[in-house]
Formats: C-alpha cells, structure tokens, sequence
C-alpha cells in the first residue's frame, strides 16, 4: 500500500522503568556517560518510521506519547529529597507533549505498569487509529498486545536493547529483550547495535540520542535526581575516608570502635531471606551509580553498586537512609548485595 500522500500517525508508549534502567547503563556503565534524551528519541523515532514506511517525514507525525512507571507517594518523595526532581523530569515530558500514568508503588514495588500500559495502547490505537505503535519495551509480556495489534493492521516498532557488562562487584550483569516479542513486530530495531555503530542507522545521528553534556541545567535533568557523570568521580580507588570507622557522633560509631575493638565488616545478622543471612547497616555516601553503607557494629563501610538495589531507584537514595542488605565479594573483598530499605 502507498502511504506517501497521506499523514502516517505514530503512536509512542514507554515502560517506564526500563527506559530509566537502559538510561543508567548508558550513564553509569557505558563509554558514553551520558543518559538517554527523549526528544531525541522522538526525532530518532520519526526518521526511523519513514525510512521503514517510505513516508516523507513530515507526513510521519507523533500524534499521542505515553509514559508509564511507578512513583512512590508525594510525602515519601519529599522526605527523600526527590520531589523537585520528579517535577523537574514531569516538565521535560510535558514539554515533548508525553502524558504520564503513574501507578502507586506500595513499599518500593512497581506492580501492574505493563498491564495499563497494553491497554491504554490498544484502546487509543482503536481510537486514535495510529498506523505505527512504537513500544519502549522489553517484556514478552507485550506480546499479546502485539498480536492484537497486528490483527487491526497496526505496524509496531519496538526499541531493543540487549547489553551485558560487569559491575564494580564483579558480577556479570545482563539486559535482553524477550525474542518473542521481536519476532511478533513489524520493525524490531536493536537500539544496542545502532549505537555502537555495528548496524548503520543510515541518515539519523546517533549523537541526537543522547543527553549534550553542555546542555542546560533543565535538558541534563530529565531524570529524577540526575546526577551527571564525571569520570574523576567514579575512579577505581574508593574514597579513603569511606573505608574507615564512621565518625564520632554519627549514628553507627559507638566507644567500642575508638578504641580499636573492630568487628567484622558483615555487622550482625538481623533476618534470614531464603536461608541468607542479611544485615542492617546505614548508607553514609552516594556516588555517580555506587555508594557505600556503614553495617551496624562495624568499623569497615560496605561498597555496593546501583543494580545490587532491591525494589528501589537508586536516585531516590539519600544519605542517613536505613537499609538491609546481604554480603557478597568483589575483588576488594566484601560488599553489599541484594540491598533494600528499611
């Protein structure tokens, strides 16, 4: 079918929480070190439908673009310090036309964000009758909304990444989008590839994708509680200071620990979570993607690293925040691992 004489209608529906996670990556684990931009991805995203449905881009129009992610209460976002942030993020996608669908998050968890997320999609898809659906998604979860829009004759797009890394811990740490849903698309695009230049983008620069570290102050945060990279920040050294005992009148230094009578890193066990021991400590420094926790009678802080957290972003962490952990090793020797809040 010709569509180059008439306007193509895009349709865009972000999962929330996986763009923040791949945004991560590029900033904290990638050679890049800068986040995702979403206006450049919409300019990304418009080239990419008319190249794919030999459409003239002005005919390729975003006409509806949806977010969808948990959010923790207004209370709670203002006792971590997070809420101007949030508005901050709230103002860049109002400003790229985004309407947002927050779910509530009782105690951290995101819960039900696919499901509203697959039904706004095909009822707006009826409704609006878009001609391309553009998922920011990687769950196979999405491939019954897929199929339904297939049977309407909606093309749909979905942006992959597929990535693998190893973290300050030593762990392996793997990101991958479910191959179902790639084989149920009209245009699977491995966003991973693109980038790394090993798959030609053609004429869309790759540069747009991302966040111009000179950008303005308002462009740069359009994350919740952003913090910019720098790489004399994140060096292989920690911080001499945070290996020491916490300091007179803080919250974890007792007598005990200025006369020298240490104790292990590990602190003592609190509960057990599927037969591991887990312990208590207090975060006392947050870095770009790493911080570190001081355990409960102890002397040694515990290094831990942004995807060890459990139920909880790492940009809504502040320091003094009660956490409870498990120990794990790196090359340094203990860290914490499978970390939550308390």
């Amino acid at each position: 079918m010709d569509h180059g004489s008439r306007l193509l209608r895009i349709g865009i529906f972000y999962d929330g929480n996986y763009f923040y996670h791949v945004s991560n990556y590029y900033c904290y684990a990638h050679t890049r070190r800068a986040r995702l931009s979403i206006p450049g991805i919409h300019d990304f995203v418009k080239k990419m439908v008319s190249d794919k449905e030999n459409v003239d881009e002005q005919l390729c129009q975003i006409v509806d673009c949806h977010y969808f992610r948990g959010r923790l209460p207004a209370m709670e976002a203002k006792q971590r310090n997070i809420l101007l942030n949030e508005r901050v993020f709230d103002d860049v996608l109002m400003r790229e036309g985004v309407v947002t669908h927050y779910q509530p998050m009782p105690r951290g968890t995101e819960k039900g964000v696919d499901v509203s997320l697959a039904l706004e999609a095909l009822e707006l898809s009826i409704y609006k009758h878009f001609n391309v659906v553009v998922l920011i998604a990687s769950d196979g979860d999405y491939v019954p909304l897929v199929r339904k829009l297939n049977s309407l004759g909606i093309r749909v797009m979905v942006l992959a990444w597929d990535f693998e890394y190893m973290d300050d811990n030593g762990n392996l740490r793997y990101t991958g989008t479910s191959q179902k849903l790639l084989s149920e698309v009209s245009y699977p695009l491995q966003m991973d590839q693109i980038i790394d230049g090993k798959i030609s983008p053609g004429r869309v620069p790759v540069d747009q994708l991302f966040v111009a570290q000179n950008g303005t102050a308002f462009e740069q945060l359009h994350e919740p509680q952003e913090i910019m990279y720098n790489a004399d920040d994140y060096s292989d050294d920690y911080p001499e200071e945070l290996e020491t005992a916490p300091a007179p009148g803080s919250p974890n230094h007792s007598d005990d620990d200025a006369a020298g009578n240490q104790s292990t890193a590990s602190g003592v066990p609190h509960v057990s979570s599927n037969g591991a021991p887990r312990y208590c400590g207090r975060i006392v420094q947050l870095k770009n993607g790493y911080g570190f926790i001081a355990p409960e009678n102890s002397v040694k802080n515990l290094f831990f690293f942004w995807e060890d957290l459990v139920d909880c972003d790492f940009n809504a962490l502040q320091c003094g925040d009660d956490v409870e952990y498990e120990l794990g090793k790196n090359m340094r020797g203990e860290c914490a691992k499978n970390i939550r809040l308390l």
